[in-house]
């Protein structure tokens, strides 16, 4: 493999091309995850301004008109629709489980059925989140589960 860098001519934006005989879904993950690497994700709370890693949100929850994300501990409001959060995080293993929840799939310990196809799953912060009869199986296939047939 061999590595080219160019400048661009003056007023270009920067380009990234990859030319490669089959996609590599690595590649294609390591690409998408550097791209929105470079998103910015601005919490409020209270009065303050805070920055914050994608990796330190559990999920996102869109309540009232507003959307939150909840870290560890603390919940920040975020100046995002659901559906902008959904697009530009799913490359970094966010999934929707309900129509106002994405949830991080970093941050799931354990799932367990629940009644009507629904599934909870159980966040690594203790908290736990229904996902929805309509997502489960976009989660499993996220997760690579597949299903037992007895």
């Amino acid at each position: 493999m061999r590595i080219i860098i160019e400048s661009p001519q003056p007023n270009d934006e920067d380009v990234v091309i990859v030319r490669c005989s089959a996609p590599d879904p690595r590649l294609i993950s390591m690409l998408l995850a550097f791209q929105t690497a470079n998103t910015e994700l601005t919490g409020y709370l209270d009065d303050k301004i805070v920055r914050l890693n994608y990796q330190d949100v559990y999920y996102f929850e869109a309540n009232e008109n507003r959307v939150f994300a909840y870290c560890h501990s603390k919940v920040y409001e975020v100046k995002y629709k659901l559906y902008e959060l959904e697009e530009l995080y799913a490359p970094l293993d966010f999934v929707r489980c309900s129509k106002s929840l994405i949830v991080n799939m970093e941050k799931i310990e354990s799932l367990a059925p629940l009644f009507s196809g629904k599934l909870e799953a159980h966040l690594k912060n203790g908290e736990k989140i229904v996902i929805s009869r309509q997502y489960v199986p976009s989660l499993k296939a996220k997760l690579g589960i597949q299903e037992v047939n007895g």
